[in-house]
């Protein structure tokens, strides 16, 4: 066995395609080589997307709907491009070679970016602070700058976070004790990134030269390139067993519907499927039946069963791997509402902020983007403590190795942010009043009303992302058909990148329709002359039937069960060792996976 020769059970290997040795490669030694890049890469997303409205606005000219939308626009496509660098990565060239194309790529877009604001023909002339309109060239080279960075994007978000759980083998009791806390530990370092941009590079960037704010990231980002290929002899990569992952699905959606008149067996050991020692032998893991989405299983009914003009079945494994997908893609559905919500961080709340007395002090001026660190700061505090503290207190009450259930931690997660947003809508109201006291009717006006009354609502959406953030893209991860974890991984980032469209949508929409008539826009270019109270107010009103429908999707959602490659029926961790699925305390708090035989959902109300 190759636990007995030193190699790690799970069949990766070295860059050369060696068997992987356990001792001398992955687990946290490997993540250290993995985590500088992260971090790095956050700071230089952040310290862009924290205070590009700011850009826009003040140097670009670009009115608050117009900058609104373009911010969202490039978030957007930085988060939608890992989908099509995931599905290369996952047919083609792998995690590591798609993600080293991808870095030179981002970096590329970094340099150019910091040329369209420091070269003096690139750039606006700006007197006295205030800067001319820009001229055609120059805003293609600046945005041209900007979607190379998304296109590099593509290819580093879906494969290095992804890259880095290999290193941690499955079928090993220690690692995968690791493993656990894998997703924890790496937003940690990426949000030490973040932390940096929002409360540093921001404040560069303001006060020292826009040059400067993206100079530092983009040689932060040079050196930890570096630092990663200097851990290469450590790293582990996973073996693609299939050239086509997304094929599989297909052939199972399509034969299921050449299937549909066919009767499902009532057995479902009657369906068709391979037997184990084939897993054994090629590695890959067996995943059993489950009752969702029922109507795939047609695609497995054995031939001995219909006529011979049926065409041949796919196996339980392969159809379960679509019912994930489908699964996946019911829960994404239901997080584009919240991601949404967390889309304003960068937005209107920035604006909101450049209204109020941002004085710290007599003479310093706090950058109203730099509040957004406070988001992060609180997620640097609660990770730790999510981990120490709530994580072993639940264990005790569930014997969930994760606590609570994947699921549970998302809902957690949206409450939280719903409180935030309600708490956006009352700030937003008492600033209205404040303004109407003061007789406030200019842009320019400061609103006498501190901007730490925005604090609340950042610390909660930096909790709230502990629960949310993280908890979806180790649910993406882990619920992801084998062969296509960088693919599932893009159900997490796509979601974040279709919520940053959706609220360039909604703002459109909602600035044309409250303001056709000669009426007053919710979202002005005036923000003291707005109704962003209102707009606040809808948003709390979507979350909360968004909510709803989270609920109901998973009431119907079931926990993939793999059985581990050594053989037999056991399931490959410890979650699955577990004698059934326990309802601790009647609180209903489930395990997220359980023998096959158990019919579980995702979360219980």
């Amino acid at each position: 066995m190759d636990d007995a020769k030193g190699y790690t059970q799970d069949g990766t290997v070295d860059l050369h395609g060696q068997p992987a040795l356990a001792a001398k490669t992955g687990k946290w030694k490997a993540c250290a080589f993995l985590v500088g890049y992260e971090a790095f890469e956050r700071m230089a997303f952040y310290g862009i997307a924290s205070n590009l409205v700011v850009y826009l606005t003040t140097q670009l000219h670009e009115d608050t709907v117009s900058s609104v939308r373009n911010v969202n626009n490039w978030s957007g496509a930085v988060w939608i491009t890992p989908i099509l660098g995931a599905y290369i990565a996952d047919s083609y060239l792998g995690r590591f070679w798609t993600f080293t194309i991808s870095s030179l790529i981002y970096v590329i877009g970094m340099v150019l970016l910091t040329m369209a604001v420091s070269i003096k023909f690139l750039k606006p002339t700006c007197e006295n602070g205030v800067c001319n309109k820009a001229s055609t060239t120059q805003i293609a080279f600046f945005y041209t700058s900007l979607y190379t960075i998304a296109m590099g994007a593509g290819g580093t978000k879906p494969n290095i976070s992804t890259f880095g759980a290999d290193q941690f083998d499955d079928f090993n009791p220690d690692e995968k004790k690791l493993k656990a806390s894998f997703f924890n530990w790496w937003m940690f370092s990426a949000f030490t990134g973040a932390l940096f941009a929002t409360l540093g590079l921001v404040y560069i960037q303001e006060n020292l030269g826009w040059g400067l704010g993206y100079g530092i990231p983009t040689v932060g980002i040079i050196f930890s390139l570096i630092i990663f290929y200097v851990g290469t002899p450590t790293f582990r990569h996973k073996v693609r067993r299939a050239t086509r992952p997304a094929g599989d699905f297909l052939r199972v959606v399509s034969t299921a519907f050449a299937n549909a008149r066919l009767r499902v067996p009532s057995d479902s050991s009657e369906l068709y499927e391979l037997d184990q020692q084939y897993y054994v032998s090629t590695r890959k893991r067996r995943v059993h039946h489950s009752p969702m989405f029922r109507f795939l299983d047609t695609a497995a009914i054995k031939k001995d069963n219909v006529n011979s003009t049926t065409r041949q079945p796919c196996t339980v494994t392969q159809v379960e791997g679509t019912k994930l997908v489908l699964g996946m893609a019911m829960i994404w559905a239901v997080t584009l509402i919240p991601s949404t919500i967390w889309a304003q961080i960068n937005t209107l709340f920035v604006k909101q902020g450049t209204t109020l007395d941002r004085r710290v002090g007599p003479t310093f001026q706090i950058p109203a983007a730099s509040l957004g660190g406070f988001v992060t700061l609180s997620m640097l505090i609660s990770v730790p403590m999510y981990d120490r503290y709530f994580v072993p207190f639940m264990q005790r009450r569930t014997q969930n190795p994760r606590g609570i259930t994947m699921l549970t931690r998302l809902g957690i997660g949206f409450l939280i942010q719903i409180l935030a947003i309600a708490i956006a809508y009352l700030v937003e109201v008492k600033r209205m009043r404040v303004i109407v006291a003061h007789g406030i009717t200019r842009g320019g006006e400061v609103v006498p009303m501190s901007i730490f009354n925005l604090l609340p609502q950042y610390v909660l959406l930096g909790i709230a992302d502990v629960f949310n953030a993280i908890g979806l893209l180790e649910f993406f991860y882990d619920q992801s058909p084998e062969d296509m974890q960088s693919l599932g991984t893009t159900f997490f980032t796509s979601g974040i990148g279709v919520g940053n469209f959706l609220n360039s949508f909604l703002v459109t929409v909602v600035d044309k329709v409250t303001g056709r008539n000669g009426g007053k826009s919710w979202i002005g270019k005036n923000v003291n002359d707005s109704h962003l109270d209102y707009y606040y107010g809808f948003l709390l009103l979507l979350s909360a039937v968004n909510l709803g429908a989270f609920l109901l999707a998973s009431r119907k959602y079931v926990y993939k069960v793999e059985s581990a490659a050594e053989g037999g029926g056991g399931c490959n961790n410890k979650e699955a060792a577990a004698a059934g699925a326990q309802l601790e305390g009647g609180k209903g708090l489930l395990l997220d996976v359980v023998p096959p035989t158990a019919a579980h959902l995702g979360l219980q109300v």
